[in-house]
């Protein structure tokens, strides 16, 4: 159920009974092949499952993160770290003042990891906020999938690759993930991986993209009881 399905009297009444709601953040940034808001449609995809199956109520997506490395990339649309922070700060402040209680943040960009330090600062003045962070390339139960198929998760590899993040042709086999040290700027970002994949398979069978959907939206079903 999401939130812009809703009026407000609709929310009023939600909030008599739930104090619940998941806020999906991502990217609006080059994913090789995959469409450049691949870091969006996949927490909001689990959320969406996750809300089938609890009723818990979804925000409307924050489409745009910090990813100042890919700039030289045509399409992706950066939010200078200070933003992207005062703008989920305002977000949770806003529903906190509503009633919602019990927040899960379903972060799908690895760029945003800085909203973290200011939702802990929110944390320590809202005293009734709960707060859950979740991204689920990183969970153990996705990552072991990876390995017991022999697989490696890179951006924007076979790891993003879902039926509903393709909007083109992949290429077959596998690319060698490029050698670098020190942090890259745009215009070392593009040079160094070149159509945007940083390694690895581009592509695997539905089934195994499957199981790894599936075992994220179990990971979410468990965030929610808290």
């Amino acid at each position: 159920m999401r939130l812009e399905e809703l009026n407000w009297m609709d929310v009023e009444a939600y909030l008599k009974g739930d104090d619940r709601i998941m806020l999906v953040l991502g990217s609006c940034e080059q994913h090789g092949y995959l469409s450049l808001l691949t870091d969006i449609k996949v927490p909001l995809a689990l959320a969406d499952a996750a809300s089938q199956q609890t009723g818990v109520l979804v925000a409307p997506p924050l489409n745009f993160g910090n990813s100042p490395y890919f700039l030289k990339y045509p399409g992706t649309i950066n939010l200078r770290a200070s933003t992207l922070m005062d703008v989920l700060e305002d977000v949770v402040t806003s529903l906190y003042g509503h009633g919602f209680r019990r927040m899960l943040v379903l972060n799908g960009h690895g760029g945003n990891a800085a909203a973290g330090a200011r939702l802990r600062e929110l944390a320590n003045r809202l005293p009734e906020l709960k707060l859950a962070w979740y991204e689920w390339w990183h969970a153990t139960s996705v990552t072991e999938i990876g390995m017991r198929h022999g697989l490696r998760s890179y951006h924007a590899n076979w790891s993003e690759n879902f039926p509903f993040t393709r909007v083109s042709e992949l290429p077959e086999g596998e690319k060698l993930a490029p050698q670098f040290k020190g942090l890259l700027n745009a215009v070392q970002t593009r040079s160094t991986y070149g159509d945007g994949v940083f390694g690895g398979a581009y592509q695997v069978d539905d089934e195994i993209m499957q199981e790894v959907f599936d075992a994220a939206v179990k990971d979410v079903l468990f965030e929610l009881e808290f």
